[in-house]
């Protein structure tokens, strides 16, 4: 029962963060070797501009919402991002995972964190061969972030709230 209803929770909630997502013309995805490594290394950010022009990613706000004291977290990214390109940014380590029931209850099951990002992940996307999905398992939390972007040929800002998942993986000891 108590299983159950904790499905029931997580799958209304996925829909609520699925209402608020549109699809947005600027993908991302951060990573950091230091979550679940206990090293200092910092975060990787690789953004995908899917616009027709040259835009620079301005900051990606956790809004982290789970508690009346939770803060907060704001990564300032200040990339440009030519028309349908790629382009990467390594940042000192900012503490993304703070204030989130899933991501701490989910890191303390033994999970790996491999990525954040605003689009869903399948292992084919990771280049993941899989044979045995019973030793290989993915899981994912939600949270909401505030984008913003600017259009660098005349200055406008593109502002919208939209979720990110946090991307986990697991495999079963033997």
């Amino acid at each position: 029962m108590h299983k159950s209803l904790w499905l029931l929770f997580l799958f209304n909630y996925s829909l609520a963060a699925a209402e608020l997502q549109e699809e947005t013309e600027v993908k991302f995805a951060i990573f950091s070797s230091s979550w679940g490594e206990n090293t200092d290394d910092g975060l990787r950010v690789v953004a995908h501009n899917q616009t027709q022009e040259h835009i620079r990613l301005d900051t990606i706000l956790f809004l982290k919402q789970e508690t009346a004291e939770s803060e907060q977290v704001i990564v300032d990214l200040d990339l440009e991002v030519p028309s349908q390109a790629y382009a990467e940014i390594e940042l000192p380590y900012i503490d993304l995972l703070r204030s989130n029931e899933c991501i701490g209850r989910t890191m303390a099951e033994n999970w790996k964190l491999v990525e954040v990002s605003n689009y869903t992940l399948n292992p084919s996307v990771r280049n993941l061969i899989i044979e045995d999905t019973d030793s290989f398992r993915i899981y994912q939390c939600i949270e909401n972030v505030q984008t913003t972007w600017s259009r660098l040929a005349n200055g406008t800002q593109v502002q919208y709230e939209e979720w990110v998942l946090f991307h986990f993986e697991s495999r079963r000891n033997n």
